[in-house]
């Protein structure tokens, strides 16, 4: 590695200028969105009720490259390019010959890598004239990012945050206040979906599910209003392949190529952000493994099925073919509340379908124990989520050690925990219990799908 630098630092002119988009490259088509109601495709324009007519349009395009516009550019340039960093202290830890890197995601004002596609989103409803954007979260990283997108486009933020979250993680929700959104536990009494659901139980948890009902159903009750997605959709996908984008430019200035790209899975975005702009060299015959991590009590790469399926609990949305645990799934309260989403997304589905990108699963206390390690190695603290990714990375680098391979091991840090660190407390207590999903809840969910094929 020339110089031996730790920190692989870009500038701002490095700033990528435009999105990869994978889906000119998938040697087959996606398959499409259906409507619920013909169980025929769906035409792209049903979905600019509640979506801004560009994002529509990335949402289906088979453009290889889509221009980042200039606005957007600048504000990216607030936090980006975030660094590459090379774990050497972790590396040592570990005693394995393995090369291991990581984005660090972690340097965005709301603390993840989720204000990539929170600054797009917000500016193309702006351009359009839109009011009010209306979204769900889980652990409050979009709902955060969001809030701060929002708030340099002079747009109202809405936010149905999971209410297991909005009370695990109140100072998520205190960034959303400082940056000028409402937020509301879901779910909630102020729309139909919320009320029906609180009428059956009314201690339900929540989740990503019925959170996304919610915030669906405000936007179509308010031409205003329009609703956005934190992940699992094409659009949101090709945003955070900045990522991506530049992480291959700095793996090139270390001299270094990446032989297993890492994240941690919910609907499926920041491992799709690192790793889409890799998986293209793999397609063209490059010699690479991508390792999608999800935890065990919330399975839908590992023991889902590829299935079209509602994106929300009261099945307003389109049906999206998509490794899915059920959309009438309510997971366990895990700390990792990002990744709870009962479904995954199509692209990254598609990709593991096409043997593009393997899946593992994870337990939440081996997933603590590793984010301790890398904190106090690396130093940074991360949130629960991207702990999962930690793990894999440290797993595959401990098997290097077996076996004396030197492979480049590269991650995506999606995001600090400083606002989990009471998910810590629990931890040092003894208090957080390893959960994994019994395939009872599993079958129940999955036999309300829709049978199409």
């Amino acid at each position: 590695m020339p110089g031996n630098e730790k920190r692989i630092l870009l500038s701002e002119k490095d700033l990528p200028t435009a999105w990869y988009n994978l889906l000119a490259d998938f040697p087959e088509p996606l398959p499409p969105p259906i409507h619920p109601g013909t169980k025929q495709p769906l035409d792209p324009r049903d979905l600019e009720r509640i979506f801004a007519a560009e994002l529509v349009r990335q949402e289906i395009s088979s453009d290889r490259w889509i221009e980042i516009p200039e606005e957007v550019r600048r504000i990216y340039a607030i936090w980006r390019p975030t660094p590459l960093v090379r774990a050497r202290n972790l590396e040592k830890e570990l005693g394995t010959p393995a090369r291991i890197y990581f984005k660090d995601e972690s340097h965005s004002p709301p603390g993840s890598h989720k204000p990539n596609t929170a600054v797009a989103q917000a500016y193309y409803n702006k351009k359009e004239g839109i009011r009010c954007l209306a979204t769900e979260t889980g652990a409050g990283q979009w709902g955060a990012s969001l809030a701060f997108a929002c708030s340099f486009f002079d747009l109202e933020c809405k936010v149905f945050m999971v209410k297991v979250s909005y009370h695990q993680k109140p100072y998520r929700r205190s960034m959303m206040h400082v940056w000028g959104a409402s937020v509301r536990p879901s779910p909630s009494p102020e729309t139909d979906s919320g009320r029906a659901i609180l009428e059956k139980d009314p201690d339900c948890p929540g989740s990503l599910g019925i959170a996304i009902s919610e915030a669906v159903e405000v936007a179509l009750k308010d031409d205003g209003t329009h609703y956005t997605l934190g992940s699992v959709l094409n659009h949101v996908m090709l945003h955070q392949t900045v990522i991506g984008l530049e992480a291959e430019q700095q793996m090139k200035e270390a001299g270094d190529f990446p032989d297993v790209v890492i994240g941690c899975v919910g609907g499926g975005s920041n491992f799709a952000g690192l790793a889409f702009p890799f998986v293209r060299y793999k397609i063209a015959g490059k010699d690479i493994r991508f390792v999608a991590v999800e935890p065990k009590a919330c399975p839908s790469l590992t023991r889902g099925e590829y299935r079209y399926d509602f994106g929300d609990t009261s099945m307003l949305t389109p049906l999206l073919k998509m490794h899915t645990l059920g959309h009438s799934f309510v997971p366990a309260g895990i700390h990792a509340g990002g990744l709870r989403y009962h479904g995954m997304a199509p692209m990254v589905s598609f990709g593991a379908k096409l043997g593009l990108i393997e899946a593992i699963s994870l337990h939440q206390r081996e997933c603590f124990e590793a984010a301790l390690m890398f904190a106090r190695t690396e130093g940074v603290i991360p949130a629960p989520e991207t702990s999962h990714a930690v793990r894999a990375a440290i797993v595959e680098a401990l098997k290097c050690k077996e076996t004396g391979e030197e492979k480049c091991i590269l991650f995506n840090l999606s995001g600090h925990g400083i606002c989990d660190l009471g998910s810590y407390d629990r931890y040092f207590n003894g208090e957080l219990e390893d959960f994994e999903l019994p395939q009872e809840s599993i079958r129940r969910a999955l036999a309300e799908l829709p049978q199409i094929g």
